[in-house]
């Protein structure tokens, strides 16, 4: 009972202090795997009263921030769950013992099989190599095919119910040949799975997306954290801005080279707002 009546006062904050507010934004990053955490903050805010009016997103960022919009109220945190079950479902070494060596050894063993054999639901990998195809080919400029993704956003997204203005969507993404970054947002074009997928494809690993001609890859080449483009907004709104870092831009100094790597990526794909 006690604990009901907390989760009671604490919703019932959340909804003072966001009724102070004209717009209430979600800001997801890029980060692969690690963006299924930005789906428990979504339910969390939800589990509050909180519902964000305008959602930005950046390669995985998007993909969680257009399952969101793309889907009534009442489906959004079914269709988050699925899709993460989808992508996330090979099991490798289920019962072997608990603990740090072997979780270690589970996450490196189902990482080396997901380079090897792909994503189910997201990609597989090229056949034959890119570097053996000839330049110009489909298959010459990533190393994985990203079809199953359409497929997989055409079924957890409601492309009309996203374009339908109750929700503003952003994704950014980079345009191959000018190298600009550049926002696909419902509030001046009809966002499809081709703009989501635009969003997150992070060469070398996947392909440039074409969108009226253009090309373009993965927005955190350029920049991992869509803040920016809210800010620059010129309008005369309040906003509240929930920030989702993936990453973190202070770490300890590496002690072997897993830790270099991991360091390397932190600093590379965390926030600079």
């Amino acid at each position: 009972m006690l604990e009901r009546n907390r989760s009671k006062a604490a919703a019932a904050t959340i909804q003072e202090i966001t009724a102070q507010y004209d717009r209430i934004a979600l800001v997801f990053q890029g980060g692969g795997a690690l963006g299924a955490y930005q789906a428990g903050v979504y339910q969390a805010l939800a589990d509050a009263g909180c519902e964000p009016t305008w959602l930005s997103g950046v390669s995985i960022g998007a993909i969680n921030a257009s399952i969101i919009a793309g889907n009534e109220p009442s489906r959004r945190l079914q269709r988050l769950e699925q899709f993460w079950q989808t992508v996330s479902g090979r099991k490798i070494w289920a019962y072997t013992p608990e603990g740090d060596i072997y979780r270690d050894i589970r996450n490196q063993t189902s990482s080396f099989m997901t380079m090897a054999m792909g994503q189910p639901g997201f990609f597989k990998p090229r056949s034959p190599n890119p570097w053996f195809q000839l330049a110009g080919a489909d298959g010459a400029t990533s190393f994985y095919d990203t079809a199953e993704l359409k497929d997989t956003l055409e079924s957890l997204i409601d492309f009309d119910v996203l374009n339908d203005g109750r929700k503003r969507l952003s994704v950014g993404a980079v345009n191959v040949r000018t190298g600009n970054f550049v926002y696909f947002d419902t509030d001046n074009v009809r966002i499809g799975p081709e703009h989501i997928m635009a969003s997150g494809a992070l060469p070398p690993a996947f392909p440039s997306i074409r969108i009226e001609g253009e090309y373009y890859w993965d927005g955190g080449i350029v920049s991992n954290t869509p803040l920016q483009y809210l800010l620059d907004q010129e309008e005369d709104r309040s906003s509240l801005v929930f920030q989702v870092d993936l990453f973190s831009a202070r770490g300890v100094l590496p002690r072997g080279m897993a830790d270099v790597l991991s360091r390397h990526k932190d600093i590379m794909y965390s926030s600079r707002t």
